[in-house]
């Protein structure tokens, strides 16, 4: 009766080491071993990739909403102006005393009240549609994305001497700083043959560069009360811009937002603004994750191919070592461990791989670039200037994790093919 030995003894290892380096002349599979490697490094460096690249991009994207953009818009439904008049206002007119309030609640950080409108920017035979904000100069110095821009034109702190644009905005107008740039409003004077547009001319005192192209490309920011004056708002505020502590957790301060702004107030988060968009690009991260799930496990099926003709030609040695009393358990931990060295190596080699990508992402992008002639990163349809890559530790171990468990699991079915092989009929014709 043949004698167990322990589980995963060394000289398994050994016979399984030997049998994955056996030459083709010695009844070995190399080249389909190479097959296997080369398929689940791939896979393994796909996925990795696609994953920091997902990450990458998303990271992106939300800094840009939350660096140039309020958490938490506050501003007010159509109210009666004065009770018995029928005239109706959004116009938040106490926007001094909600702001302070507002800016008490712990976790809020600033309350800026702004100012929005839409005009026309000219300058010589160029225009372009524009979104103004209205804001103080203090406020605007607290917008990371604004204030620290990189790159910038111009000096942020000369505001009350002009406005400061996007890049983008900028770009298509053909200004730079110093230039007069006239701002048409069609909401302007009203006159007894009624309202005529108001067109102003102001100096680009500075232009910023948020990271998002359909910010650089349309906003432009004024002086507080320079915006109260050229849109009619006097006395007044459109809504009041709040930036929290964690805008992660934004909704939990609903409530004391709610209570500081009074009757009538309404809320718009940065999640309300781009909600769908962060859900969708979840789905996609999902759906993603499950097509190269897939393709790591058609490169791990080629592990099975190659075990079942390993099988095959080592029908001979398997008999020997039955006969020499290897039992059916550890004749099967041998080729299973010669299925585990192929994945084992082969994610190695892909988490390798996949690595030095993510970390020179902008390298394989320039790549791309040459060999499409251009144009393979479009900002007017990604949002953003370049694709990002944000390689995480949770990302690696998850690709890992699938790949090595897809490849155990595939050579458990060959492994115990052999295992059950009869050494009588394996030697009956040797």
């Amino acid at each position: 009766m043949a004698k167990s030995t322990a589980p995963f003894s060394g000289f398994e290892f050994l016979i399984a080491w030997r049998y994955l380096r056996a030459r083709r002349a010695e009844g070995g599979v190399s080249v389909m071993t190479w097959i296997s490697l080369i398929g689940i490094m791939l896979g393994v460096a796909a996925l990795i990739l696609t994953l920091a690249v997902r990450a990458g991009f998303r990271a992106e994207f939300v800094d840009t909403i939350l660096g140039s953009n309020a958490h938490v818009t506050v501003y007010s439904a159509q109210m009666e102006v004065e009770p018995g008049t029928g005239i109706y206002s959004n116009l938040m007119a106490d926007y001094a005393k909600r702001a302070q309030a507002i800016a008490a609640i712990p976790g809020v950080t600033r309350a800026a009240p702004l100012i929005r409108g839409q005009v026309m920017a000219n300058w010589g035979e160029r225009s372009n549609v524009a979104e103004v904000y209205g804001i103080a100069l203090d406020d605007l110095l607290t917008v990371p994305r604004i204030a620290h821009s990189d790159p910038a034109q111009g000096d942020i702190k000369s505001l009350d001497q002009g406005i400061a644009m996007g890049s983008e905005l900028a770009r298509e107008l053909g200004v730079t700083v110093g230039d007069m740039v006239k701002l048409i409003s069609p909401n302007g004077v009203k006159t007894p043959f009624g309202v005529s547009p108001r067109v102003n001319a102001y100096r680009v005192v500075y232009i910023f560069t948020a990271g998002r192209w359909d910010i650089d490309r349309t906003r432009i920011y004024m002086p507080f009360a320079e915006a109260q004056s050229f849109f009619n708002r006097e006395g007044g505020a459109d809504e009041i811009e709040v930036m929290v502590e964690d805008p992660e957790q934004v909704d939990d301060l609903t409530p004391a937002l709610l209570q500081a702004g009074g009757a009538g107030t309404m809320l718009w988060s940065w999640r309300d603004a781009s909600g769908s968009f962060l859900r969708a690009l979840t789905m996609e991260d999902n759906v993603m994750f499950v097509i190269l799930s897939v393709l790591v496990l058609i490169a791990t099926m080629n592990i099975t191919s190659g075990l079942i003709m390993l099988v095959k030609n080592k029908g001979r040695d398997i008999g020997i070592l039955r006969t020499m009393g290897l039992t059916e358990g550890s004749v099967m931990r041998v080729f299973f461990l010669c299925g585990a060295f192929t994945g084992v190596i082969g994610t190695a080699m892909g988490v390798a791989v996949g690595v030095v990508l993510a970390l020179n992402i902008a390298h394989v992008m320039a790549g791309v670039n040459w060999l499409s002639g251009g144009g393979a990163w479009d900002p007017s349809i990604r949002g953003i200037y370049e694709l990002p890559a944000k390689l995480q530790a949770y990302d690696v171990l998850k690709s890992v994790g699938l790949a090595l468990g897809l490849s155990f699991v595939v050579t458990i079915f060959p492994a115990r093919r052999a295992a059950r092989l009869n050494p009588v009929e394996a030697l009956r014709y040797e």
